[in-house]
């Protein structure tokens, strides 16, 4: 009879347990993930030698210490071998497991390439050139290794050839617990509107940044969306890994300047970034809504070409009415000026209401304004057109200009200029 392997044989199982799903996808979900990646690093952990190695220390003389080696070594020793083309999907593999800062240990790193081996079908590949590379090979025992026992070594491959012809469509983005465990927890995007105040209060413990509290009335409170004890993995692409109290801070205001995680300074300092500059948008129903000053509205006459649109403007800008702050929601068929303290739209035009569009000629290029139809009251009989000048001031110049494109752009008969 011939030689049985209980590794092969559970690994074997695994595969017909994931494939009795009739061929789906394999998820993080499914439950027979986590034995079959932990069956394979079993195997390729299985016989390798560890190596004595020289340990020097201040004031005392250098000993000898027996030192840790994982398949990960092994793996990423085949970049350092002529068997190897630097430019073939396993080294890409291996370069972009180096480049994952969110691991910090060999375990982490070989699990993490264990798990895109699969999603990629490499894992055949992986092994083949560790087989053609007698340098690396040579770490296996050949009293105990699979690799290095004929026997075992082909229903070893032949279980991995099935595994590249299943489908496997991993996250790699949730990989910071694999240091630890092959069990990972639920990792969502939690993507928070501009807004002043995000209200968060963390904590760092062993390495990682905890949720402990909620600012009462704060975003993140409001939008219920992470729960106190959630670990906060990272910050705009940022890992906080290991992440030192401030850095998150740090990666937060790279993007957003204006943006705290906590109460003002006095409130709460040690949680908090200082206020630099406004937020200038801001979404609504996955819209992006411009903050503008609203600085008046002016009957102009019969005329609301563009030829007049200049007059028009100075007009408005001639009364010195208070500016009020809104939030200029420029939809599909229309848009809308909504005063952002009292939430009181102040206009709401249809683009066809709107003859013409552009900015006023002066030096800052932030002021613009839409000359639009006045509606005249259902008592009124005339048949005469009136226009009337609306004008706004926009936080940039680019901004100014995105706002008169995009009002342009809402009804192709609207007359419009830059």
């Amino acid at each position: 009879m011939a030689p049985r392997d209980p590794l092969l044989s559970a690994l074997k199982v695994c595969l017909l347990n994931l494939q009795s799903d009739g061929g789906q996808t394999v998820t993080d979900s499914n439950p027979q993930l986590t034995s079959c990646c932990q069956l394979l690093e079993l195997l390729l952990r299985k016989g390798l030698q560890q190596f004595l190695g020289c340990v020097c220390a201040f004031f005392a003389e250098p000993v000898l210490s027996l030192v840790t080696r994982d398949y990960w070594q092994c793996f990423e020793q085949l970049l350092h071998q002529d068997t190897c083309d630097r430019l073939c999907t396993v080294a890409w593999a291996v370069e972009q497991t180096k480049s994952c800062r969110k691991l910090l240990s060999a375990q982490g790193r070989g699990r993490y390439l264990l798990r895109l081996a699969l999603s990629r079908k490499l894992l055949p590949q992986f092994v083949t050139h560790l087989l053609h590379t007698p340098g690396v090979l040579e770490w296996y025992s050949p009293a105990f290794s699979i690799l290095r026992n004929e026997e075992f070594l082909e229903p070893f491959m032949s279980l991995l050839l099935v595994l590249s012809h299943m489908e496997f469509d991993l996250d790699m983005e949730n990989c910071s617990f694999l240091d630890e465990s092959w069990l990972l927890p639920v990792c969502e995007m939690y993507e928070v509107v501009p807004c002043r105040q995000v209200g968060m209060v963390l904590s760092y413990l062993g390495g990682r940044v905890f949720l402990l509290d909620f600012i009462s009335g704060s975003q993140a409170h409001v939008d219920k969306f992470i729960c106190r004890g959630d670990v906060i993995d990272e910050i705009n692409g940022t890992s906080l890994r290991n992440s030192k109290n401030g850095q998150m801070l740090r990666a937060l205001r790279i993007e957003n300047p204006w943006l705290q995680v906590g109460p003002a300074p006095s409130q709460w300092p040690a949680a908090s970034v200082q206020r630099t500059s406004p937020p200038t948008q801001c979404l609504k129903e996955g819209r992006i809504v411009y903050i503008v000053q609203f600085l008046g509205a002016k009957n102009i006459g019969m005329f609301g070409t563009k030829e007049v649109l200049q007059h028009a403007i100075l007009h408005v800008l001639d009364e010195n009415l208070p500016s009020k702050e809104v939030l200029l929601d420029l939809q599909e068929t229309h848009l809308t000026c909504t005063e952002s303290s009292s939430k009181e739209t102040l206009c709401e035009y249809h683009y066809p209401e709107i003859s013409c569009v552009g900015r006023y000629t002066k030096p800052d290029y932030t002021i613009l304004g839409f000359c639009v139809v006045n509606r005249p009251p259902e008592s009124t009989t005339s048949s005469q057109t009136r226009f009337s000048c609306v004008v706004l001031k926009a936080a940039s110049t680019k901004e100014c200009e995105e706002i008169v494109c995009r009002t342009a752009t809402g009804f192709k008969h609207t007359e419009w200029s830059v």
